[in-house]
């Protein structure tokens, strides 16, 4: 019936499986939870090989790091039933309805199920506010404001898919391990018209970088959104900051935009590193950091 799937990384997910494994015997379900860590070797594994006494667990340990693409593919290829949920290692289910909410929405025409993601309520501490701003301003919406963009809105941290539709789709292993792999997935989904759902039924994200941290990452994704670009897998109308970058370009904007990121760089991240962090710096630096590398390259 169903596969969790759990990738990690140097993270303690005991107490998500014991969640997860106590959900699936109460909803009396056929079920098995995978946990692999992607080549941490983290002290931490100590503790996760304790899934292995669970019932229908396992915990596996690779001998090196694979990336977030691959990781996720071998987890779907170990898996034995027919339907796959996937959960990153720092999430946690709202509620304790979770794993049978997401088995009682299937019905004959589903293919994908996205449950949606929260962020707690209580500010973070001043050197995490710009994920968490970022996160509940951006990524925690409703099902209603999901379906406006349904692929755009689907994040793979806590999804539902058929075993037979990851098969045709999976996550694509080419593109270099420095994020979007999951923009990728949700584009490749689309494009071979697979039937996604929207539902309520949420998982809490804890792990939280660094304002620093994340900006980090923010900017380098923007280095691998230019490549899914240029090697035309996916469009430049999918995301919002790709399709501004376009009209840009149009408009010969873009030389401009790169020269603001010259100018201004020290000037975003002064405000996006601070407490109160704007979401329209966010976007504007993130843009112009697209037209810099862009017409370097």
């Amino acid at each position: 019936m169903l596969s969790i799937l759990v990738p990690t990384y140097n993270y303690n997910i005991y107490p998500l499986a014991q969640e997860l494994e106590f959900q699936a015997l109460k909803a009396n379900i056929v079920f098995e939870i995978v946990c692999i860590d992607d080549g941490s070797f983290s002290i931490l594994n100590e503790e996760n090989q304790k899934i292995n006494t669970l019932t229908n667990c396992l915990f596996l340990e690779n001998k090196k790091n694979i990336g977030r693409s691959k990781i996720r593919n071998l987890l779907a290829e170990k898996a034995k039933y027919d339907w796959l949920l996937f959960l990153d290692a720092d999430v946690v289910p709202k509620n304790k309805d979770f794993v049978s909410t997401y088995i009682n929405s299937i019905t004959q025409q589903s293919e994908i199920i996205y449950g949606g993601i929260l962020y707690q309520e209580k500010k973070p501490k001043p050197e995490d506010m710009l994920r968490w701003v970022y996160g509940k301003k951006r990524e925690a919406l409703n099902v209603v404001q999901r379906n406006k963009k349904k692929y755009l809105r689907f994040l793979t941290l806590s999804f539902l898919i058929k075993k037979s539709v990851f098969d045709t789709v999976r996550f694509n292993e080419a593109i270099p391990n420095n994020r979007h792999e999951d923009t990728l997935f949700a584009y490749d989904l689309k494009k071979a018209e697979k039937h996604l759902t929207h539902i309520d039924n949420p998982v809490y994200h804890l792990g939280l970088d660094t304002s620093k941290e994340f900006l980090e990452k923010s900017l380098l994704s923007i280095d691998s959104l230019l490549l899914l670009i240029k090697k035309g897998l996916i469009s430049s109308k999918h995301t919002l900051i790709t399709n501004v970058f376009s009209i840009s370009k149009i408009f010969l904007l873009n030389n401009l935009f790169a020269f603001m990121h010259k100018t201004f760089k020290v000037k975003f991240e002064r405000n996006l590193l601070s407490e109160k962090p704007s979401l329209f710096v966010f976007d504007l630096s993130r843009l112009c950091y697209l037209c810099f590398i862009d017409k370097k390259k």
